[in-house]
C-alpha cells in the first residue's frame, strides 16, 4: 500500500490474435495469469488478419503453417485437432480474417465479461474444432456454449462491429509499438504504476504454473515485475 494514496492493481496486458497460433499456445499462460490474486489481465485483439491482410486457405498456407503448428504443440503441449489439421486447413473456400472474432471477444466482454473465455472459445474452435471462426452462426454458438443469450449476444456484436472493432484494434497496435513488442503474443507487465515491462514468455511456454508462481510472488505486494 502507497502512503496517502489508494493502492492500484498491477495488470498483464495481452496483446494477441486470435488466428495466431503462438497465441494459442499462451492460452494456458493467459488462464495462470488470470488465477493469480490481485492481478487483473487485459485483452488487445491486434488484427493480424484483418482487411486487407484477410486470407483464403490455400495449399501453400496449410504447408506453410504446418510446421509451425507441431513447434507451437511440441513447446506448449497446446493440442491440433484433425478437424483443423486435415479438416479446415484443406477447405480452400474457407476464409481467414481476425474482425469477427475479436467483435465476438469484445461483445462477449462487455454483455457478460467474458472477454477471455470468448477468447479461448474461439482458439479451440479454430485449432481443435476446425470451425470457421468468421462465420457469425459459429461466433454465436459459441457465445451460448458460454451461457450467453444468442440474440443478446447477436444485437452486441453488431453495436461492436466496424468502427468500435477498428478502434479496439488501432489501440491495441499502438500500444504493441509502445511497449516495442515484436508480435503476437505480447505480454505486458503494468505494475501498477504505469511502469510497463515487456515478459519474455519463451521459458514459460508448456509452464503455466511457473509464470503464475512467477507474478504470484512478484504481484503480491502490488509492486510486481519480471
Amino acid at each position: 500500500m502507497v502512503s496517502g494514496k489508494e493502492a492500484v492493481m498491477p495488470t498483464l496486458h495481452y496483446i494477441f490474435d486470435p488466428l495466431c497460433g503462438w497465441c494459442y499456445g499462451a492460452a494456458p499462460l493467459v488462464e495462470a495469469a488470470r488465477a493469480v490474486p490481485g492481478l487483473q489481465v487485459a485483452f488487445h485483439g491486434g488484427g493480424m488478419m484483418s482487411g486487407s491482410n484477410r486470407r483464403q486457405i490455400t495449399p501453400a498456407w496449410r504447408g506453410y503453417v504446418l510446421p509451425h503448428d507441431r513447434r507451437i504443440e511440441q513447446l506448449s503441449g497446446q493440442p491440433f485437432g484433425n478437424a483443423y489439421l486435415n479438416g479446415l486447413l484443406n477447405d480452400t473456400t474457407a476464409m481467414l480474417d481476425s474482425e469477427p472474432p475479436i467483435t465476438a471477444i469484445l461483445a462477449a466482454e462487455v454483455l457478460a465479461g467474458k472477454g477471455l473465455d470468448m477468447l479461448q472459445r474461439v482458439q479451440r474452435a479454430h485449432y481443435v474444432d476446425g470451425l470457421r471462426i468468421a462465420d457469425v452462426p459459429v461466433l454465436v454458438r459459441l457465445a451460448q456454449e458460454l451461457g450467453m443469450d444468442g440474440a443478446a449476444f447477436q444485437a452486441e456484436y453488431a453495436r461492436q462491429a466496424g468502427a468500435a472493432t477498428q478502434r479496439h484494434i488501432d489501440a491495441s497496435r499502438a500500444l504493441l509499438a509502445q511497449v516495442g513488442g515484436q508480435g503476437f503474443p505480447t505480454f505486458v507487465l503494468d505494475d501498477g504504476t504505469g511502469k510497463l515491462s515487456v515478459i519474455d514468455i519463451g521459458g514459460f511456454l508448456g509452464q503455466p504454473a511457473k509464470l503464475q508462481a512467477q507474478l504470484g510472488g512478484e504481484c503480491g505486494t502490488n509492486a510486481c515485475a519480471l
